[in-house]
């Protein structure tokens, strides 16, 4: 059977056909020797066709359906054009070799060519991708590193630009910054505390708060000149005028030794970076709520922005965070501890980031494993409808916050909690509802808008009241109508229900007239018939 060898390199597609492969018996290792001498090489495989991409922009198309295992019409049309013709019914008496098994399934199942990748394959391919500038001759030395190039930053940038979890890289960034900043403030705000109690050592001990700490600080500077004056401004920083009062007290019997000007302005400069590294963290947390909330609405509404925002960046995006079981999501986190577990044939942990829940703490000791194994089945969920669904809404998060408040109750006083499939009908109903409102309100707002938009003259503004108190009523009326028609059938069936075929003329009329019940028409048919018979008799 003549094998055929597909390359995809970076200027165009290429066919090569190897041949004298019975004598090598198919052999990786003779392969492998003779891919570096070219004259071997080149009595084994021999190019049989190239087409070049028509630019760069298909050289990008191209690679990137390939890369995805897709064949191109581009890529049918050459094989289809330079292999052997395959007649129907019967098996084809050559086999084509690529690098990509994804891309071999594709092409058998739609061209029916038999496609194969082994490491005989490989290894005939890299020999290829090794002497192609010298299988091609129009190529200029240097052209084929200049292709490989700009396809791969294309291809790289387009990656980046495309990539689907591009907007969970910024929750990602967020909480590890956040971290990070709640460990330097915490480490600055102590080196605050030491640096300035050499000076006034007794303000540790009333102002607890560090970023307090390093707001009083920066206002007292030196506690010689601490007076009445600053106790409403103390109030206003601390919030009780009592410590506020105490401050000054502490600062005329202080025991700290005093400082030069300059030592007070490298600490008031140092406090004044603690605050605003405080409030920089402020600003940051405010901004992964809004994060959260626009890429994990649920997951956030049901264990919390920082929680949920440590589950994706720990499972890398919310796509693998999606992917994870609910038994896995568990122990996130907690991968040392599992292993020393596996290792020591030890107890496995019981939980991993999702500790930090607040439902987690408001267990007993003995119920915690069972509520985090719960809690953790609930955040998968939250995390799939996030993930796959076409809109984002906060229904489905609170809900399942229900249920894990009912599941707490459940474990602590007995009370029995509702049906999961009952919770999630509640909840699709209300979505429904929801999206029903969101349908209706758009052509509202567009109408207020374009009236906003065109003024209108004084002339035509009563012809257009007048219009609109019209359609307004011609709406009503037709409402109207429609009641009364649905009355006056409802009596004419009653009416024909008593007569039962005596009245022939009221039974005609009925007969032609269109109902809605069966029995009406049936009797005027039987009206119909004695009136003919009392004519023949006559």
């Amino acid at each position: 059977m003549a094998l055929y060898l597909l390359y995809e390199s970076s200027s165009g597609y290429a066919l090569f056909q190897a041949q004298g492969l019975d004598e090598i018996g198919q052999n990786t290792e003779a392969v492998r020797n003779s891919v570096v001498d070219l004259n071997r090489f080149g009595k084994v495989v021999q190019l049989t066709a190239f087409q070049p991409f028509e630019s760069a922009i298909d050289g990008l198309n191209q690679c990137n359906s390939v890369s995805e295992g897709l064949m191109t019409d581009e890529l049918r049309s050459f094989l289809e054009l330079n292999l052997p013709k395959v007649k129907e019914g019967k098996k084809s008496k050559f086999s084509l070799g690529v690098a990509e098994p994804k891309l071999g399934s594709h092409i058998s199942e739609t061209t029916k060519i038999t496609c194969q990748s082994g490491e005989f394959v490989l290894e005939l391919l890299r020999g290829v991708r090794l002497h192609f500038d010298k299988f091609i001759k129009d190529l200029k030395p240097g052209d084929l590193e200049k292709a490989q190039l700009g396809l791969a930053h294309s291809y790289s940038r387009a990656k980046v630009k495309f990539n689907v979890n591009r907007v969970d890289n910024m929750v990602i960034q967020a909480i590890f910054l956040l971290d990070t900043l709640d460990k330097d403030i915490n480490s600055f705000s102590m080196r605050v505390r030491e640096w300035y109690s050499w000076h006034f050592p007794e303000l540790v001990k009333i102002v607890n708060d560090n970023y307090l700490y390093a707001r009083v600080a920066k206002l007292i500077e030196d506690k010689s000149k601490l007076s009445e004056e600053h106790i409403p401004a103390l109030t206003e920083i601390l919030g009780d005028e009592d410590k506020a009062k105490e401050i000054v007290e502490a600062g005329k019997a202080s025991m700290g030794q005093d400082l030069t000007p300059v030592d007070l302005i490298n600490v008031q400069l140092f406090a004044q970076r603690v605050m605003d590294l405080a409030e920089y963290r402020k600003n940051l947390y405010d901004y992964l709520v809004t994060k959260m909330n626009d890429i994990a609405p649920n997951l956030a509404s049901l264990i919390g922005e920082v929680v949920g925002a440590r589950l994706i960046s720990h499972a890398g995006s919310l796509t693998n965070l999606a992917k994870c079981p609910s038994s896995t999501l568990q122990i996130l986190g907690a991968e040392k501890a599992l292993f020393r577990a596996l290792k020591t044939r030890g107890n496995t942990p019981k939980y991993g980031l999702i500790f930090h829940s607040s439902f987690i703490g408001r267990a007993s000791a003995k119920n915690k494993g069972r509520m985090a194994r719960y809690l953790a089945n609930k955040c998968s969920i939250a995390s799939r409808i996030d993930c796959f669904a076409e809109r984002g809404s906060t229904v489905f998060g609170e809900k399942l916050r229900e249920q894990v408040e009912e599941r707490l109750e459940f474990y602590d006083k007995g009370v029995a909690p509702r049906k999961n499939i009952d919770v999630m009908k509640s909840a699709i109903e209300t979505t429904q509802n929801k999206d029903v409102e969101m349908e209706e309100a758009p052509p509202v707002e567009a109408s207020t808008k374009k009236s906003k938009k065109k003024k209108v003259k004084p002339e035509d503004a009563p012809v257009a009241a007048t219009n609109g108190d019209a359609s307004g009523d011609d709406a009503k009326s037709e409402k109207k109508k429609k009641k009364e028609k649905r009355k006056m059938e409802q009596e004419q069936d009653h009416g024909a229900e008593k007569t039962n075929g005596v009245n022939g003329d009221v039974a005609e009329k009925d007969g032609t007239a269109k109902k809605k019940k069966k029995k009406s028409k049936d009797e005027g048919v039987a009206a119909s018939e004695t009136k003919k018979k009392k004519k023949s008799k006559e």
